[in-house]
């Protein structure tokens, strides 16, 4: 039987990006930065949803992914039909091995 690994997830990772439209004009939209990124997605258990609200406010899943550099707060995640706004990105201990994205659902297209 195969086993299902660690990073069995597939996200979507978007950054709000000037894009040119068709009239040469400039427009603010959601761009895909890094589609099909592998992740361990985590819905927060009571615990540690009130401690995650504690220190980053609304958060709902903490999503795990490997290291990747240039990601940030300011970006967002699509998953599986739903976008999630990223509240924190935490470094792994060794800062190069992985990234924890804690993430809140319900966010609007701007």
């Amino acid at each position: 039987m195969r086993r299902a690994g660690k990073y069995r997830h597939r996200i979507t990772l978007q950054a709000y990006q000037t894009v040119r439209d068709p009239l040469g004009g400039d427009a603010k939209k959601w761009a895909d930065w890094r589609p099909g990124v592998p992740a361990e997605v985590m819905p927060l258990s009571g615990r540690e949803f009130v401690a995650a609200q504690a220190e980053h406010g609304q958060v709902d899943a903490r999503m795990e992914i490997p290291y990747l550099p240039g990601v940030l707060p300011t970006m967002r995640v699509l998953f599986d039909g739903a976008v999630y706004a990223i509240r924190a990105v935490l470094p792994g201990p060794t800062a190069r091995r992985h990234l924890t994205l804690m993430v809140d659902s319900g966010v609007s297209d701007v």
